[in-house]
């Protein structure tokens, strides 16, 4: 079972740098990430998502390989590749992995402009040793679907890095 955290952070660099923190736990093997995106709330009120994977590239390429393979076995390779790359980004943009982008969009409106809020859908973590290493970073919890004992834990963790600094 996967938990969602979403905790708000002052600019986008500093929810970027949170992120990269937690990529290189994942590589220490501390934290299992299924997906981490970052919103943020522009001037004009607009939430803009950075998502770590682009699904409409990867749906074009995807496409174009298998458009290749299936081209060279009816003897027409280019044809096969356009075709594979249109339906491969159609079916990648139109496929959501990981967290709702509704979801998220929805949650961030109540952001403050160049505020951004850090979305992480965590497999499994060792807590005590991955809190350790992003209470430095601050921010405030935004949602989570942690248990009410480690939602508490998580902001007091925050908390103390905010009243420090």
């Amino acid at each position: 079972m996967s938990d969602l955290v979403a905790i708000v952070y002052p600019t986008e660099a500093k929810a970027e740098e949170v992120r990269q923190r937690l990529f290189a736990l994942q590589k220490e093997y501390l934290i299992n990430i299924s997906d981490a995106v970052i919103a943020t709330k522009t001037e004009a009120g607009n939430v803009k998502l950075s998502q770590i994977m682009n699904t409409t590239v990867a749906g074009a390429v995807s496409g174009s390989f298998w458009g290749l393979l299936i081209g060279v076995i009816f003897l027409n390779p280019v044809i096969g590749v356009a075709i594979g790359a249109a339906s491969g980004a159609l079916g990648g943009a139109l496929t959501d992995v990981g967290i709702n982008d509704a979801f998220m969009k929805d949650l961030s409106a109540s952001l403050q402009p160049g505020n951004a809020a850090l979305f992480v859908l965590v497999h499994g973590m060792t807590a005590d040793k991955v809190l350790n290493e992003i209470k430095g970073f601050g921010g405030v919890v935004l949602k989570t679907s942690l248990d009410e004992t480690k939602e508490q834990i998580l902001r007091d963790a925050l908390s103390q890095t905010s009243e420090a600094a």
